[in-house]
């Protein structure tokens, strides 16, 4: 396995734990709540979240993705559980690819197009980095927003939140 891949697969163990800690203060009573009519509701934006690494690392197979032909219309949980199993089955299948990805594969090239026109071509891992990670993470910032506007407590992601510091009486 190569040096990146076995980094990124530490990476996503350690941020699986930070992702779930954040996906468990969704009030399950709020999935519908949106904070403007262009956003993506609260259940789906978790949804989403929480299928990322999931999703990207399947793509991620493949040589190349048409954009075009995708859906990306997002779905809507019906339960918090609904949301915390995607998350764990995504994370689950993201180790099992990328555990299994050969340093060939993981230096190949990998393609986005839309509607059959290219848009670029990286190698694997930059796409891995880019969008599955960096994409994760940038989502579970906007969840964290949410979160605030809902006035639920934000959990601790790198360091203190308003709401919680894990340096209190050290």
């Amino acid at each position: 396995m190569s040096k990146i891949i076995e980094a990124m697969l530490q990476e996503l163990r350690e941020e699986s734990a930070i992702m779930r800690r954040v996906l468990e203060r969704v009030p399950s009573n709020q999935l519908t709540w949106k904070p403007h009519g262009k956003s993506m509701s609260l259940g789906e934006l978790a949804l989403h979240v929480a299928m990322i690494p999931g999703n990207l690392s399947k793509l991620a197979q493949l040589d190349e993705f048409d954009a075009g032909k995708a859906n990306f219309a997002p779905a809507s949980p019906k339960t918090l559980d609904e949301v915390l199993s995607g998350h764990d089955q995504g994370v689950r299948e993201a180790e099992t690819i990328l555990s299994g990805m050969t340093d060939q594969a993981a230096a190949g090239d990998w393609r986005l197009l839309v509607n059959g026109k290219p848009i670029f071509t990286k190698p694997r891992t930059e796409v891995l980095r880019s969008i599955m990670l960096n994409h994760w993470y940038h989502h579970r910032g906007q969840l964290s927003v949410y979160l605030r506007l809902l006035d639920v407590p934000v959990p601790v992601i790198y360091g203190r939140s308003a709401d919680e510091n894990p340096f209190a009486g050290l």
